[in-house]
């Protein structure tokens, strides 16, 4: 039996059936009037729609129908493949856009004003704005910058950069390998649902270390994809070749102390996500990753090679926020080339990765403003 997650009065939990396979659960603000713009909020990994509980009254409050579901793959949503060996192709990203785009039509929806996407939600936020730019009007990306289709082929060339870089990693002094493909293999599931620590304990640590709590977090731009400058990040991203990430992140398990004053993350709050992952596990938001790093699906994004996002675009992300400079080069430069309606890269103060929860009101503002600026 799932437990009632409690939420802010004015955002309302549902179930909305039969979207691309999926029944989709939601979190709705501003749903009690009719005839408001929309606003949709999709969030990453290892998150869930609750994870902008804290943005999505602000926005409401300004006169916006605000809808964050839980994605394919997360929580309460259902109808997709938690198998490793299942089916993969439906986590790709024509079909993730395919899940937003049935969303909007299940709200009564032909258009969106804003469609927000943090972390792994950006990427599947920049497709749908590129592919659809009649549907989703606006596009705010948060973390994981958008850089464009992929080039077209010989994609050979390509896919043996991929795999010359996880042999340079290994060969390091000290060996190391990259977490998105660690997150690809049939090991990193039981890991972390089945981690010594248990679930709870390994999100705190997880989320702590990617915050702007854990003071390290100092970010900059890599010189090169190359072994020895990847390995300059931290090793939630760039993990020691023999730990999987349960281990990587429990030396840096906060104090009791720092438990406490953690304000953006108490204890009741991060046991919504707990339990949640307790009951789902990981996989279906580790299939995300695998469509990515196993090139399956290249080729259907190639045929968009060329294509730019032309709606109105912005970029946030936390100060503390790894997350724009996985990738060598100047991520605002990259995003710049991407979208031709950039209207702004900001870099929050006081926020590591998690930039909407951390600093929540800073994050609505420039939402808002964001909005505010296209009337």
């Amino acid at each position: 039996m799932m437990a009632q997650i409690s939420m802010p009065a004015g955002i309302r939990s549902r179930m909305i059936p039969g979207i691309n396979g999926l029944d989709m659960h939601v979190f709705e603000a501003g749903h009690e009037t009719a005839g408001r713009p929309l606003v949709l909020l999709l969030h990453g990994f290892p998150e869930l729609a609750y994870s902008w509980r804290k943005v999505m009254l602000p926005l409401a409050q300004a006169g916006y129908h605000v809808v964050a579901p839980d994605q394919r793959g997360y929580g309460r949503t259902t109808g997709w493949d938690n198998r490793y060996d299942g089916d993969l192709s439906s986590f790709r990203i024509l079909n993730l856009v395919r899940d937003a785009l049935g969303l909007v039509a299940a709200l009564g929806y032909r258009s969106v004003a804003l469609l927000a996407g943090h972390d792994f939600g950006s990427p599947v936020a920049a497709w749908c704005s590129l592919i659809r730019p009649d549907v989703f009007r606006s596009v705010a990306l948060m973390s994981a910058p958008f850089g464009g289709p992929p080039p077209l082929p010989p994609p050979q060339l390509s896919r043996k950069g991929v795999d010359r870089i996880h042999d340079e990693l290994a060969a390091l002094p000290r060996p190391r390998k990259h977490y998105q493909w660690y997150y690809s293999t049939r090991e990193a599931e039981a890991n972390m649902h089945r981690c010594p620590q248990g679930v709870h304990a390994f999100l705190r640590a997880y989320y702590h270390h990617k915050s702007a709590d854990w003071k390290r977090n100092q970010p900059f731009v890599l010189k090169a994809w190359s072994a020895t400058e990847l390995a300059r990040m931290p090793e939630y991203y760039i993990m020691d070749l023999a730990k999987g990430m349960a281990e990587t992140v429990a030396p840096e398990m906060p104090s009791a102390a720092g438990i406490a004053a953690c304000t953006w993350l108490p204890e009741e709050e991060l046991r919504v996500y707990s339990a949640e992952y307790e009951r789902t596990g990981f996989q279906g938001g580790l299939q995300w990753y695998r469509c990515g790093t196993s090139g399956a699906f290249n080729a259907e994004l190639e045929i968009f090679h060329g294509r730019t996002i032309d709606v109105p675009s912005c970029f946030i992300a936390g100060r503390s926020d790894w997350g724009p400079y996985q990738r060598s080069g100047d991520p605002e430069k990259i995003l710049r080339g991407a979208c031709t309606q950039f209207r702004g890269f900001h870099v929050v103060d006081g926020a590591g990765h998690w930039v909407q929860q951390e600093q929540t009101g800073e994050t609505s503002r420039l939402l808002l403003q964001f909005l505010r600026d296209q009337r």
